[in-house]
């Protein structure tokens, strides 16, 4: 068993390390506040190619996989920057893409999602279906050879900063009469596409919406895949690199929280001249939080290498319990350095507190811990479904 990167691995992992401390917390936080988004951080990822590692070379990606892509999500993060639509638009909406759209909806998306200059945000979650995506209400119907859909969701991250948005809705199969599931590409400027920003206690760049689909026409091309038969494969081809790269994104925070808190805690001196850090009641709280994030990037890493390698059930399971870990340990992480900063770990200039409702948030989504702790109760201990 081998867990050292590649060369070429550990060459990304430098290289977007030091793309991600030239811009900083700072940056992040000062474009939060002022309810601007990191145009400048991803314009750059993108030129650079980070955007696009786990997109096929033809497109003009990497030719990577989501072990690469897991790299950029982790050190950005690490260095203050947790990019969410790192997991929306090349994690998911990329994935989905290269595996299950068509050629020309491949030509048409992926060489912009690979270099920046696209984003394209997903639209699956629902205000009365929470995690059961199979009472979605959102509905796609035809028009002749035209699609109208109606419904409405919540939670929608990006779109003010996207072209298109897929969005899940669910279509009448005609041989059955059954509804099942169907991705759209839907386009953000979409008549009776309507959007209503939420206002949310997270320090972040990237805002959250409601989405009103109101008669929404789109043409027949619009549907991902040759048929409907694609949409609950290519709906769970998206899952699987989203837990994954939201994990990385998690314990790339609890390393930067870590980091800051180390820092601070070796160079702070109060009692008798002696650091801060020399009292195990600080250090063991700091200790204990690095062992459980390293415990998460391990599961990550094993998440994202089956997963590449077409594992997709064992990676199923592996990449749930890699965001159960990272979301546990991210919010441990910066909790525990807070609390060893003290009243400096609440200031915005220390950097730490401005992640508290980021962590918090990802012990709930894009999956809450309870829904993991249920898959795995089901599927690894081998219990009755208990939802």
């Amino acid at each position: 068993m081998i867990f050292d990167l590649t060369p070429e691995q550990d060459q990304l992992r430098d290289a977007v390390r030091a793309l991600g401390r030239r811009y900083g917390h700072g940056y992040f936080v000062e474009k939060a506040k002022a309810g601007e988004h990191t145009t400048e951080l991803w314009a750059e990822a993108g030129r650079l190619g980070y955007l696009g590692v786990n997109i096929p070379t033809e497109y003009g990606g990497g030719g990577g996989g989501i072990t690469e892509l897991a790299i950029v999500c982790e050190e950005l993060a690490a260095a203050g920057c947790p990019l969410l639509l790192l997991v929306v638009s090349p994690a998911i909406a990329a994935t989905v893409l290269a595996r299950h759209g068509t050629e020309e909806q491949r030509k048409r998306h992926l060489p912009g999602l690979a270099d920046g200059t696209q984003k394209i945000v997903f639209a699956i979650t629902e205000p009365d279906a929470g995690s059961n995506f199979h009472r979605l209400s959102t509905v796609a119907r035809r028009d002749g050879d035209d699609w109208l859909l109606n419904g409405r969701k919540c939670y929608i991250s990006g779109v003010d900063e996207a072209g298109h948005v897929l969005v899940v809705a669910r279509t009448e199969d005609s041989s059955s009469g059954k509804l099942k599931p169907a991705l759209f590409l839907v386009p953000t400027d979409a008549a009776g596409l309507t959007r209503s920003r939420l206002d949310m206690e997270i320090v972040s760049p990237e805002n959250q919406f409601l989405l009103f689909l109101d008669d929404v026409r789109v043409p027949a091309d619009a549907l991902l895949g040759e048929s409907l038969d694609a949409g609950l494969p290519a709906l769970f081809a998206g899952l699987n690199p989203e837990r994954i790269t939201v994990a990385a994104m998690g314990a790339g925070t609890g390393r930067y929280a870590i980091e800051r808190a180390s820092d601070y805690t070796a160079t702070r001196k109060v009692w008798g001249g002696r650091s801060i850090g020399t009292h195990q009641g600080v250090s063991h709280p700091l200790a204990h939080a690095a062992v459980q994030v390293e415990l998460a990037r391990l599961m990550i890493q094993k998440a994202a290498t089956l997963y590449d390698a077409g594992r997709d059930l064992e990676a199923g399971v592996a990449g749930n319990m890699a965001k159960y870990a990272a979301g546990e340990a991210a919010a441990l992480a910066v909790d525990t350095a807070v609390q060893a900063l003290g009243g400096a770990g609440m200031t915005t200039e220390y950097g730490v507190a401005t992640l508290l409702g980021a962590v918090r948030a990802g012990r709930i989504a894009p999956v809450s811990r309870e829904m993991i702790l249920n898959f795995v109760a089901q599927h690894v201990l081998g219990q009755d479904k208990s939802y």
